[in-house]
């Protein structure tokens, strides 16, 4: 995958991206927000431990590692909103078919 060139608004874009779907992942795998947040905020320490980098290439190498680790870690089932298409509610309450299931007088007709 080519990164976007640093320092402009197309790589900015990008890290935040990187930086929102990591968060996601982490709500993924743990639920509780009170404990999500300790880990959100490990993310954001390391993404502002890398956050002075200048030289281009030590800054594709931390990107790229940051996405195989992202890719390694990415939940396997993730969460879907109750009422999104195939969220845990999505068609729970489906109405029934209208019509018999069964044409039970039929049956016993021919029999």
């Amino acid at each position: 995958m080519s990164l976007p060139s640093p320092f402009t608004t197309a790589h900015r874009s990008y890290v935040k991206s990187l930086y929102r779907r990591y968060l996601t992942n982490e709500l993924n795998w743990t639920i509780r927000r009170d404990l999500w947040r300790g880990k959100a905020l490990a993310i954001r320490a390391e993404f502002e431990r890398n956050r002075d980098v200048r030289d281009p290439r030590a800054l594709a190498a931390i990107l790229e590692k940051a996405e195989a680790d992202l890719a390694e870690r990415i939940h396997p089932d993730p969460y879907r909103p109750a009422s999104a298409p195939d969220g845990t509610k999505w068609e729970r309450n489906a109405p029934p078919r209208l019509g018999p299931f069964f044409d039970f007088e039929a049956y016993n007709a021919s029999h």
